[in-house]
C-alpha cells in the first residue's frame, strides 16, 4: 500500500509485519507487549471516542508524557486518522510555556501520562479558554482517564465515519504542530504536514543499516529520547515502516537496566548521552586498579592509533578488542548494530573511539523545520566529523555567508500564526535558512561548523565560532559543560561547569581537600589551576583571536530543571549568561 499519511505506516505494518510485540512498555516492573492488530484496534477506538466527544478535523490535541509509552503511540494514530492535529509538548518546560503553547495552538483536549504532569497542566487550565478536557494515562483518583475515550470508542457503529475521514485526508494536510524548545525566546509552532514527515521517513530509510541474514521482524529498538522531538518521532514511523519491535525505555536513569533487559539492535542517542556513557566507562576502567587499569589505558591507546574503521586487524587490536572493547559492546546489550546520533554535534574524538570499539554511530543533521533529517551518514558512505550525504530528495545550497539552506518535500509548511517569521526564514528562491554554517566537501559530505546565530564578533572585529571551541574543550575529563562568550568584548572568555564526579576522584587520587559540594569545589584554587592547564592546552589548537583568555567555574550542574539546557540537552545560551551574569561581569571587569 502507498504511504502518504502518518497513519498509513501503522496499517502497512499490519499488512506486511503483523507481530505480537509491535510496541512494548514496562508497567509496574513488567514489560507488556502490544500486537500490531491490538495497536490498530486501540487507535480506532480512540478515533471513535474522540469523534463521539466532539473532536473534529483540525482540532488541536496536546500530548505530554514523561517517558514515551504505548499510549502515546495509540493516541498519535487515533488523532491523525481523523484529521485532528497533534501538539506534542515537552514534559520539562515551564508552566508559563505550557500557557503560551496551549493558547497559541488553541488546544481542545490534553492527554498526560501522570499525576505530576496533570498538576502542571491544571495550573494553567483556567487561562486556556479552548481547553475542554484533560485525560491521564495513569489512573489518578478523581481525574478523567484516557479510558473514558476508549470506552466511548467501543461503539463500532461509527467506524465508517473514521474510515471516511481517513480516506479524505490529503498528504498536504497539517498533521502536527511541534513547538521548538528554543535556545532563546518563546517557542515557535512548526507546522508539519503528513507529506513532510512521510517523505523524510522514506528518504532516510536507505541509510538504516541491515544486518545480513536478519529478518526485519527480529530487529529490536530501544527508544528513550523524547518522542515529542521530531528526531525520535520520525524514527518512530521509520521503525513501523520496517516492522521493527520498539521497546520504550522507562527513563534515562534506567537506561542501563533497560539495555540489559532489551538487548537492542538500534538506539537513537544525543551526543551528551555518548559523553556520559564514555565518562562512566573511563571512570570504571581507571578505577579498576592494578593490571586491569593498565590494560584499559593500553587498549585506549590502541584504539586511538587505529587507522581504519572496521574489524580489528593485527594482534594488538585483536587483544584490545577481546579484553576491553567487547565489554563495551556487552554493556550495550551485545547486539547493537548502530547508534543513530542527532540533535547536536558529536565530538569527532568520541565518534572515532566508539567506531573503533565496534560500536558504529551514524551521525546525522536536521531541524524540526525539516522533519528533521537533512543529511546522515550510512555504512556505505561514512566520514567521521561530518553529518553525511544530503538525503536524495533534498537540495542543499550553501549561501555566500556559509549558511546552509535547504529545499525539498520535508521542509515545513510554516510557523503557526506567524507569517512574518515564516517569510524571514526563506530565501527569495524558496530555500529554508537553517541558521547553521557549513560546507559540502569534495566527496559530498556535509560538515557543520557552527550556528550562525551563535557566532559572535569581538570588539576587534574577529568572528568566534563557539561550538567548535566548546566541542574541543569537552574532550577534557575535567570539563562537563562549557559556554564561550564575548560578543562585542575585546576577547573570548568562558563559563565552565566541571565534571564534578571526575573532579572528586581526581582530588582523592592526589590527596587534595577541595570540598564536597560543587559550590565548595569551584572556589578551590588547585582545581581552577588544573582546569587552567586544560584551557592552555585547548588554546594551542586555536587561532590567537579565538583563544580563551579567562574563565570562571560555575557552582552547579547545568540541567534542564535549571532552565540551562533544552530537553535535548543543548545549551540555552541566553539563560546560561543571565544566570551567571556576575561571573561574566567579573571576567570583563564590570
Amino acid at each position: 500500500m502507498p504511504i502518504k499519511r502518518l497513519f498509513d505506516f501503522a496499517h502497512q505494518a499490519l499488512e506486511k509485519f503483523p507481530k505480537d510485540d509491535m510496541f512494548v512498555t514496562k508497567y509496574h516492573g513488567e514489560w507488556q507487549k502490544t500486537s500490531t492488530q491490538e495497536f490498530i484496534n486501540l487507535g480506532n477506538k480512540i478515533s471513535r471516542g474522540l469523534l463521539k466527544s466532539g473532536i473534529k478535523p483540525g482540532d488541536k490535541i496536546a500530548l505530554i508524557t514523561s517517558a514515551t509509552r504505548t499510549e502515546w503511540a495509540v493516541m498519535d494514530l487515533g488523532i491523525s486518522q481523523i484529521g485532528a492535529v497533534s501538539v506534542p509538548v515537552y514534559p520539562t518546560i515551564s508552566a508559563e510555556d505550557y500557557d503560551f503553547i496551549f493558547n497559541d495552538a488553541e488546544v481542545k483536549y490534553c492527554f498526560v501520562s501522570d499525576r505530576v504532569l496533570l498538576d502542571k497542566v491544571l495550573l494553567i487550565k483556567s487561562k486556556v479558554p479552548t481547553l475542554q478536557g484533560i485525560f491521564t494515562f495513569d489512573t489518578v483518583e478523581g481525574e478523567a482517564s484516557w479510558n473514558e475515550i476508549l470506552d466511548l470508542g467501543e461503539d463500532h457503529s461509527i467506524q465508517n465515519e473514521v474510515d471516511d475521514l481517513a480516506n479524505s485526508i490529503n498528504s498536504e494536510d497539517l498533521a502536527t504542530i511541534i513547538y521548538t524548545s528554543g535556545t532563546t525566546g518563546r517557542p515557535k509552532g512548526v507546522m508539519l504536514t503528513h507529506r513532510n514527515i512521510v517523505s523524510n521517513v522514506m528518504a532516510s530509510d536507505p541509510r538504516i543499516p541491515r544486518k545480513k541474514g536478519m529478518n526485519n521482524k527480529d530487529v529490536v529498538v530501544l527508544s528513550f529520547l523524547p518522542i515529542c522531538h521530531i528526531f525520535e518521532r520520525m524514527l518512530f514511523y521509520l521503525y513501523q515502516y520496517n516492522g521493527f519491535t520498539v521497546y520504550f525505555a522507562e527513563s534515562i536513569d534506567k537506561m542501563g537496566e533497560n539495555i540489559k533487559e532489551v538487548k537492542p539492535h538500534i538506539m537513537s542517542v544525543v551526543p551528551r548521552l555518548i559523553e556520559k556513557v564514555y565518562d562512566k566507562i573511563y571512570d570504571k576502567g581507571t578505577h579498576a586498579g592494578g593490571l586491569k587499569s593498565k590494560i584499559f589505558l593500553w587498549a585506549l591507546g590502541v584504539n586511538k592509533a587505529k587507522q581504519n574503521i572496521g574489524k580489528p586487524s593485527g594482534i594488538k587490536e585483536i587483544i584490545a578488542d577481546k579484553l576491553v572493547f567487547s565489554k563495551w559492546r556487552e554493556g550495550l546489550g551485545g547486539n547493537i548494530i548502530t547508534l543513530v546520533s542527532g540533535s547536536a554535534a558529536l565530538s569527532e574524538r568520541l565518534n572515532r573511539m566508539f567506531q573503533n570499539a565496534g560500536i558504529p554511530i551514524l551521525e546525522g543533521y536536521g531541524l524540526t523545520e525539516t522533519s528533521p533529517v537533512i543529511s546522515v551518514n550510512s555504512f556505505e558512505k561514512m566520514k567521521i566529523g561530518t553529518v553525511g550525504h544530503v538525503l536524495d530528495n533534498l537540495t542543499v545550497k550553501i549561501q555566500e555567508d556559509g549558511e546552509i539552506t535547504v529545499k525539498g518535500p520535508s521542509v515545513f509548511k510554516g510557523y503557526f500564526k506567524n507569517e512574518t517569521m515564516t517569510k524571514e526564514v526563506f530565501t527569495e528562491d524558496g530555500f529554508f535558512k537553517t541558521g547553521d554554517i557549513g560546507h559540502i566537501d569534495s566527496e559530498g559530505f556535509l560538515k557543520i561548523t557552527d550556528r550562525k546565530k551563535e557566532m559572535f564578533k569581538t570588539s576587534g572585529g574577529k568572528y568566534i565560532a563557539p561550538q567548535v571551541i566548546e566541542n574541543l574543550a569537552k574532550s577534557s575529563k575535567f570539563i562537563e559543560q562549557i559556554m564561550v562568550v564575548g560578543d562585542g568584548e575585546k576577547m573570548p572568555t568562558a563559563f565552565i561547569q566541571p565534571n564534578f564526579d571526575f573532579v572528586k576522584n581526581w582530588a582523592e587520587r592526589h590527596h587534595l581537600n577541595i570540598g564536597t559540594t560543587p559550590a565548595e569545589m569551584v572556589k578551590n584554587t588547585e582545581l581552577k589551576d588544573r582546569i587552567g592547564k586544560e584551557i592552555d592546552y585547548l588554546n594551542t589548537k586555536l587561532g590567537s583571536w579565538e583563544q580563551i583568555k579567562k574563565f570562571e567555574l560555575t557552582p552547579e550542574v547545568w540541567s534542564i530543571d535549571l532552565g540551562l539546557l533544552t530537553p535535548t540537552l543543548k545549551l540555552k545560551r541566553k539563560a546560561v549568561k543571565e544566570r551567571y551574569i556576575d561571573l561574566y561581569n567579573s571576567m570583563y571587569g564590570y
